[in-house]
C-alpha cells in the first residue's frame, strides 16, 4: 500500500477548494485534514504520511466544502471565546466577530454579574461567557425551537464538561413582557441578532445553511435591533451595559437608536478587526 505525503493532499484539497470560491482554502483544507486524522491542526506537521484511505476521507469532506456547505457543519464544531459549540442544519454558525462583542462584555461586567444574551441561537455568547466567568448568572433568550435544541444541547455539553450552568427561555424579544421579573436587575444584555438588510446579497454558507430568521431583520436589518434596545432598556439595571452586534452599514443607525433611548448614556461604536463597524454599545444612567 502506498502512502501519500500529507502535505500533498492539503495543497491538492487546497486547489480544489480556491477554485470553488472558498474564502480560506488553506486553513480549510487543513482543519479538514485535521478533523479527518482526529489531531489539531498544528500537529499536521508530525503526520508526514497518510493511508489512501485518509487521502480519500479527506477528498470527500473538501468536495462538501466545495459545494459551500459551511465548514462547521462539516466538522459539527463552532467556536467562540473559548469553547467549541455543536451546531448543523437549523442553527446560525457563530462567527469571530463575535468573540470582539463577547470580549467587550467580559470588560465591563462586575463581580457576580446577572447577564442575558437575547437571541442566542446556539448558545454560544451565553455559553462563552459563563465558561469565562463562573461567578456569572447567565440567562440566554432563543425564539426558534431548533435553534433552541442545539442551545440546550451545547449547554448540557458545557455542563458536563464544568462550566456554571446557564438558564435557557424560550422568548421572543418582541414581547414587552419577556423576562418580565428581571426588569431593572440585570447587568449585562449581550445580542447578536439577526440584522442583515433584507435584499443584501450573501454567501451560499449563508445563503443555503444559514436559517433566515438568524440573518436577515427587515428591509434595513433593524427590525429585531429595535426590539432588541427596547427589550434591554428594560432589563437592565442603572450603571449596567448592553452591547449588540450589527451590520457594517448600521454603524450610525444602531448608535443612534441606542441614544434615542432616554434611559441610555454613553453609547459607543464599535470596529471588527478589519476596521468595519460590527457592535454598539451603550449604559444605562445611574
Amino acid at each position: 500500500m502506498t502512502r501519500t505525503p500529507l502535505r500533498m493532499a492539503i495543497i491538492e484539497a487546497e486547489r480544489i477548494l480556491h477554485e470553488a470560491g472558498v474564502d480560506s482554502p488553506r486553513t480549510d483544507a487543513e482543519l479538514l485534514a485535521a478533523h479527518v486524522l482526529g489531531v489539531e491542526r498544528g500537529r499536521l506537521p508530525l503526520v508526514p504520511l497518510v493511508d489512501p484511505s485518509v487521502v480519500d476521507a479527506i477528498g470527500k469532506l473538501v468536495t462538501r466544502r466545495a459545494a459551500r456547505e459551511p465548514l462547521q457543519h462539516i466538522t459539527g464544531t463552532g467556536w467562540l471565546g473559548a469553547i467549541p459549540l455543536a451546531v448543523g442544519p437549523g442553527v446560525f454558525v457563530p462567527r469571530p466577530e463575535t468573540d470582539l462583542l463577547l470580549e467587550w462584555g467580559l470588560s465591563v461586567a462586575p463581580r457576580a454579574p446577572v447577564v442575558v444574551d437575547l437571541c442566542t441561537g446556539s448558545g454560544a455568547l451565553a455559553l462563552a461567557f459563563a465558561n469565562a466567568r463562573p461567578d456569572a448568572v447567565v440567562h440566554a433568550v432563543e425564539l426558534d425551537r431548533v435553534a433552541l435544541s442545539w442551545a440546550r444541547r451545547n449547554a448540557d455539553i458545557r455542563r458536563e464538561a464544568g462550566d456554571t450552568p446557564i438558564r435557557l427561555h424560550s422568548g421572543d424579544v418582541t414581547d414587552p413582557k419577556l423576562l418580565a421579573s428581571m426588569e431593572s436587575t440585570v447587568d449585562l444584555v449581550l445580542c447578536n441578532p439577526p440584522y442583515v438588510p433584507d435584499d443584501t446579497p450573501v454567501p451560499p454558507e449563508v445563503a443555503d445553511h444559514d436559517p433566515d430568521i438568524a440573518v436577515f431583520g427587515g428591509p434595513d436589518g433593524l427590525d429585531v435591533v429595535k426590539s432588541v434596545i427596547s427589550c434591554a432598556a428594560r432589563l437592565v439595571k442603572p450603571g449596567g451595559w448592553v452591547g449588540i452586534e450589527h451590520d457594517d452599514t448600521q454603524g450610525e443607525s444602531v448608535p443612534h437608536l441606542l441614544s434615542a433611548r432616554r434611559v441610555m448614556s454613553d453609547v459607543e461604536d464599535h470596529a471588527d478587526l478589519a476596521g468595519r463597524p460590527r457592535f454598539a454599545t451603550a449604559r444605562r444612567r445611574s
